[in-house]
């Protein structure tokens, strides 16, 4: 009984190290699949996010929203989510802002999407797409 509660007690705590603290929260930990809900009407977004092959340390990926797909480039920076959205790879088209959600791991993203540098945004929601 007790090597089975050892074992037990064990297995938890590899899981919890599996979970990053919100504090430790790197770029590697937001790579992959992501989807994006607004606030008010409007269609959601599909991400991927990888690895920026030229600042190791950053993001880069695309964005799939109404059959439309756009370029991302962006960090997370003590603890702020930042992303560049652009369809021509040149100009900048929306700033995404946000901080990951304490307790999710890394998994939920909110903060403000601001197309065309508007001042005025929507909020959104990017919560991790698991077993695509």
């Amino acid at each position: 009984m007790r090597a089975w509660i050892v074992a037990l007690l064990a297995a938890s705590s590899l899981a919890a190290g599996a979970c990053p603290a919100d504090a430790d929260l790197r770029v590697r930990d937001l790579l992959g699949n992501w989807r994006a809900q607004f606030a008010g009407a409007g269609p959601s977004a599909d991400l991927l996010l990888q690895t920026n092959p030229d600042w190791p340390d950053s993001l880069a990926g695309r964005i799939r929203r109404e059959g439309r797909e756009a370029r991302l480039a962006g960090d997370l920076e003590s603890g702020t989510f930042t992303l560049e959205e652009s369809a021509d790879g040149v100009r900048i088209d929306a700033v995404w802002v946000g901080q990951p959600v304490p307790g999710t791991c890394g998994r939920e993203i909110r903060g403000v999407w601001r197309e065309g540098g508007q001042e005025q945004g929507r909020d959104f929601v990017l919560r991790r797409v698991i077993g695509w």
